[in-house]
């Protein structure tokens, strides 16, 4: 399978009940993010802000979807909010069975944007 170009091909080579709890993560990031560029890096989705830098990255998994925020001031933010769903340094994982937690994953998004507009300002 050759790897995705656009989020569009990304999704369309997932199964449905995957497709969906990936599209409910999309819409949720999305929220927050509606000026963030959307495009694959890593050969996964992923936004960037205005300056270039990527704010997350997702992904779809067998039992899982993944939201990489690529930065620990996240896990430092959210603290226990984010325990159950940490798997490792920084990946936060949202089981399949499951309904995405849409307003942790926008407090996620937000973290993000916070902290890539501080970088900004230095």
């Amino acid at each position: 399978m050759a790897a995705p170009t656009t989020v569009e091909d990304y999704l369309a080579a997932l199964p449905d009940g995957r497709r969906a709890a990936l599209e409910e993560l999309r819409e949720a990031i999305r929220a927050v993010a509606p000026d963030a560029t959307e495009g694959i890096a890593y050969q996964m989705p992923a936004l960037r802000s205005r300056g270039g830098r990527i704010l997350v990255s997702y992904a779809s998994f067998t039992h899982h979807c993944s939201l990489f925020p690529a930065s620990g001031a996240v896990i430092e933010a959210l603290g226990d909010e984010l325990t159950p769903y940490l798997a490792g340094k920084a990946t936060i994982r949202f089981p399949l069975d499951r309904p995405i937690p849409a307003a942790l994953v926008e407090k996620v998004v937000r973290v993000r944007i916070e902290e890539d507009a501080s970088r900004g300002r230095r």
